[in-house]
């Protein structure tokens, strides 16, 4: 089997992977829909592929379609998803899965009725921290989760354009989403790593005091009036999780990162481009290892040395850009594993992660598996969210997440087999 994709939206990340999607050896053919004209026909001349005016002629029209990837803005993506699936669409989405209860359930009732696939496009499930800290933890050289740290830090002056280019005159309606309900990068790394899902949640709300009327009641389209948003979740297994998710800080780049995991043998602390395991008697002196060459990007390893913050910046592109040692680059596909865009695109942007999204969605709907970021894993990061806000906007009260279910069980290893091959 081999893919007929089509993919949605063409404001921000898209294009990257749609070069990557022309040149998987499994994709048979790749086509479009944007309903902004210009957008359409840049697409349409820079790639050669056909386009649609939008999503609904795009399904309407186009008989050969058998998946779809979702890149419209944040608030589109459930339903969109939802009418992929009805109309018999393998779904491979940008995040969040939803906005709300409804059509993530909704989502995941498609998935198990229909059988088809689902997968977020989550890019910190493979940011290198996670996978070195998932791997770590299946040693169990951690011992029993205690508590971790995970946040995704990025200051919404930085997103003007993007929300600007999409939203028209409204951008500000859009743009001031609740932070928790874009909470995938911080939860994926998290909750992946130590195999878990949360069962309550006490959330605080930072109220944003800028004036740029982004945030506060009948400023957006969910009288949102916080900009930065701070979790914590009590997870089904006993221990902690604290997660952050702010629009109004003072850092750029590492954006999305794993602060510490905190077992009852060992840890591991993470910041900036230093990366640490420790592991000892507490009678002891522990043992501490220095990681940060496995996960720290090979780029920036390379000239690492050579940096002197007391000069300059920290060359965050470097830092943020290509694999790292930990990544597992030889099961890709030659043919994307180290492609170079023809039209300036950073293909190994976000620490490499778009190239195994994209191998992994393939791979899944042509070997007919469940994929990493599938629906009931994303379906848990998204509906943790929605209820942390929820929490902020009473004050802080503990509230229960929903739990829609597990993935089918032994999904994973049958997903790590069909790696080997």
């Amino acid at each position: 089997m081999k893919l007929n994709i089509g993919i949605v939206g063409f404001g921000e990340f898209s294009r990257t992977f749609l070069e990557l999607f022309l040149h998987h050896p499994n994709v048979e053919a790749v086509k479009g829909a944007e309903i902004m004209d210009d957008r359409r026909q840049e697409i349409a001349d820079q790639f050669g592929i056909t386009m649609y005016s939008s999503f609904e002629e795009m399904l309407e029209k186009d008989k050969e379609l058998n998946a779809v990837a979702i890149f419209s803005q944040r608030h589109q993506h459930g339903p969109m998803a939802i009418e992929a699936l009805k109309a018999g669409k393998h779904v491979f989405s940008a995040v969040p899965v939803g906005c709300s209860e409804e059509e993530i359930k909704e989502i995941v009732r498609l998935v198990e009725e229909t059988g088809l696939t689902y997968m977020a496009a989550e890019t910190c499930y493979y940011f290198p921290c996670a996978v070195y800290c998932r791997e770590k933890f299946k040693t169990g050289y951690f011992g029993e989760f205690v508590y971790g740290e995970s946040q995704y830090y990025h200051d919404i002056s930085s997103m003007f354009d993007s929300f600007s280019g999409s939203g028209g005159d409204d951008w500000k309606k859009v743009a001031g989403v609740p932070p928790m309900f874009y909470s995938t990068h911080s939860m994926s790394m998290m909750f992946s790593s130590i195999n878990d899902y949360p069962v309550s949640v006490t959330c605080f709300g930072y109220e944003d005091k800028t004036g740029d009327d982004i945030y506060g009641e009948g400023k957006n389209h969910w009288d949102n009036p916080f900009s930065n948003e701070i979790a914590i979740f009590q997870m089904s297994k006993g221990g902690y999780a604290r997660i952050n998710e702010f629009r109004r800080i003072g850092t750029f780049k590492p954006s999305s990162y794993i602060t510490g995991l905190y077992g009852k043998l060992g840890a591991y602390e993470g910041s900036g481009m230093n990366h640490f395991v420790i592991r000892g008697d507490v009678n002891e002196q522990p043992e501490t290892e220095d990681v940060g060459h496995l996960i720290n990007a090979q780029k920036f390893e390379s000239v690492k040395s050579q940096i002197d913050t007391s000069e300059g910046r920290m060359n965050y592109l470097k830092y943020h850009t290509g694999y790292s040692a930990v990544h597992n680059v030889d099961r890709l596909p030659k043919e994307i594993a180290h492609l170079e865009s023809k039209f300036g695109y950073t293909l190994d942007g976000h620490n490499g992660t778009h190239v195994f999204l994209v191998d992994d969605f393939v791979r899944a709907v042509c070997s007919n598996l469940v994929p990493p970021n599938n629906i009931w894993d994303s379906a848990v990061y998204a509906v943790a969210g929605i209820t942390a806000h929820k929490s902020a906007m009473e004050g802080g009260k503990t509230l229960s997440v929903p739990f829609f279910g597990s993935a089918p069980e032994g999904w994973y290893e049958k997903w790590e087999e069909e790696l080997k091959n």
